[in-house]
């Protein structure tokens, strides 16, 4: 058993933070003991001799100028302490540590500017970059190693490439970022292979031009520093297996996303017709499944953000997963938006989120895992930037019920603006710290009747869908109707996927209505009159 021995020196009586981080290490296993305050540097090397700790951990939170000949005592002390391979951290103010730091006496300084993570890591032994190494590389190491913390994703894409590549580097360098989620132009994600059709009009419309392999290789080159995040993009919306291909081989793409009904003619990101369109997203989960890459589906929370009935969206999630290990995918990115719509009630939103954890997960097995990925709802963030920042925390402490890998933030400026670098570290800085209160203690909010109640429904609710969708094969010619492209665009033709925001799309029936009752989205009838999930499918011929 490790020990450590932590004392405030000289005349510091300031103990709280010192008897908090040895509490810490006597949870991590560390042996511990408290010399007290004020005391001298003959007695903690009397102590020292007496009971040999590997960790001398000191406390000084006075001014610099007197901390000066206090060290230098220690300083002279230490080295008469021959035999003995004892390492000494400092706890004190970011003042102190600037003096003490040219001692060359401490192994570590903490100022009290480090999250718990932090320090966590260094009881356990691990090694980031402040003590000699960097976190991994790879995505499942990565989560990890950072348990019992969620990794920490964030979207980012300027109107212009240098702004960008800026912007990374700033990021990168302040390692508050696990994970930088490329956002690139419309532009590129519909003519990137295409550049003779794009509209020089809209460049840098909704993200940052990226013209050649080049530009995409500039961004990762931006991300080699600081705590080397990880890079990942989405799929596109045309070409989008030779995408995948540009994103691996240029920034290392962490995992891909693709939806499964989505970036055609039914949401006008492309001119793709919804069959085709389907079946070339299911090409790319099998492409990126043959080469190890972990996949996630955007697919539940689009019908949300289109205000279908919670049911459709909790059945949605499920399909989207189904198709995703029936393309061979091992590792499966499970993404829980939040606050979508933004309506929900937070009772509402963990039991929608839970039922979509127990239909995902249920198709666990030794070939198939999900990751759990949350993040808020966009469109929930007032244009008030202090309401926008309690609505981040808040939504990000509901999230935490549902233990993520990943939490992707969404910073608290996006309904104004998009996120330039100082947003994205002050949002990242919110939320990690809602992330320690919840890891330190909080109560369970899944246990609560309501939540338990409205999952068990929408778990049947989408259950019947699901049936719904397989009848649809009425001449039995699918071995599973579930991934077939004619059946699931069947699906949406014929209402039993639907949205009210699809009214008018062609691809689509469009003719469900919603409200929102006891924050829940319910489907209603001509007259507003809430009906259950098995009437409203009984209507669908």
């Amino acid at each position: 058993m490790k020990k450590i021995l932590g004392v405030c020196v000289g005349s510091c009586v300031h103990i709280a933070g010192i008897l908090n981080f040895l509490n810490l290490a006597q949870k991590k296993g560390y042996s511990t003991r408290f010399l007290g305050s004020a005391v001298c540097i003959d007695r903690l090397s009397e102590e020292i001799k007496k009971f040999k700790p590997h960790i001398v951990a000191i406390s000084y939170r006075l001014s610099p100028e007197s901390a000066i000949p206090v060290f230098k005592e220690l300083k002279e002390k230490i080295k008469k302490l021959s035999g003995q391979k004892i390492e000494f951290i400092l706890g004190c103010t970011g003042p102190v540590a600037e003096v003490a730091a040219k001692l060359g006496i401490f192994k570590v300084i903490f100022t009290g500017r480090e999250t718990a993570e932090e320090i966590e890591n260094y009881l356990s032994g691990k090694k980031i970059k402040k003590y000699g190494s960097f976190p991994p590389k790879n995505l499942i190491r990565r989560i990890k190693y950072s348990k019992p913390f969620p990794i920490i994703r964030h979207h980012f894409g300027r109107p212009n490439l240098k702004e960008t590549i800026e912007g990374i580097k700033e990021i990168a360098s302040s390692e508050l970022l696990d994970v930088i989620s490329i956002g690139p132009d419309q532009n590129t994600q519909e003519f990137f292979f295409h550049p003779e059709r794009m509209d020089s009009g809209q460049d840098g419309a909704g993200g940052v031009p990226l013209r050649s392999e080049s530009d995409f290789k500039s961004l990762y080159t931006a991300s080699r520093r600081g705590n080397y995040p990880l890079l990942r993009c989405y799929s596109g919306t045309n070409d989008i297996i030779k995408m995948s291909e540009v994103l691996l081989n240029n920034i290392k793409n962490a995992w891909c996303a693709v939806p499964l009904c989505w970036y055609n003619v039914l949401d006008n990101r492309s001119e793709r017709k919804l069959e085709q369109s389907i079946a070339e997203n299911q090409s790319v989960m099998k492409w990126n499944a043959e080469r190890g890459i972990p996949v996630e589906v955007n697919e539940s929370h689009h019908w949300s953000l289109r205000y279908s009935p919670d049911s459709v969206a909790v059945a949605a999630a499920y399909l989207a997963a189904h198709n995703a290990k029936m393309m061979g995918v091992k590792v499966y990115i499970a993404q829980y938006m939040f606050n979508t719509p933004p309506e929900t009630s937070f009772t509402m939103d963990l039991a929608k989120m839970e039922a979509k954890v127990e239909l995902v997960e249920s198709l666990h097995d030794e070939s198939f895992i999900t990751l759990r990925q949350t993040r808020s709802g966009l469109y929930s963030y007032p244009t008030d930037f202090d309401s926008s920042k309690g609505q981040l925390a808040s939504s990000t402490m509901l999230q935490m019920q549902l233990d993520p890998d990943i939490v992707h933030v969404v910073a608290y400026c996006e309904a104004d603006h998009a996120a330039k670098p100082e947003d994205i570290m002050e949002s990242v800085k919110i939320t990690r710290k809602v992330i320690e209160n919840y890891l330190y203690g909080c109560p369970d909010m899944k246990l609560d009747e309501k939540v338990k109640k409205r999952k068990k429904q929408l778990i049947a609710d989408a259950l019947m869908i699901i049936d719904k969708i397989k009848k649809l094969d009425k001449h039995g010619r699918y071995s599973d109707p579930l991934i077939s492209p004619a059946i699931i665009s069947r699906a949406i033709k014929t209402g039993v996927l639907d949205a009210p925001h699809l009214c008018g799309v062609k691809a689509a029936r469009g003719s469900i209505r919603t409200m929102f009752i006891d924050g829940k989205n319910l489907t209603v009838d001509e007259n507003y009159r809430p009906i259950s999930e098995k009437e409203r499918l009984e209507k669908i011929k």
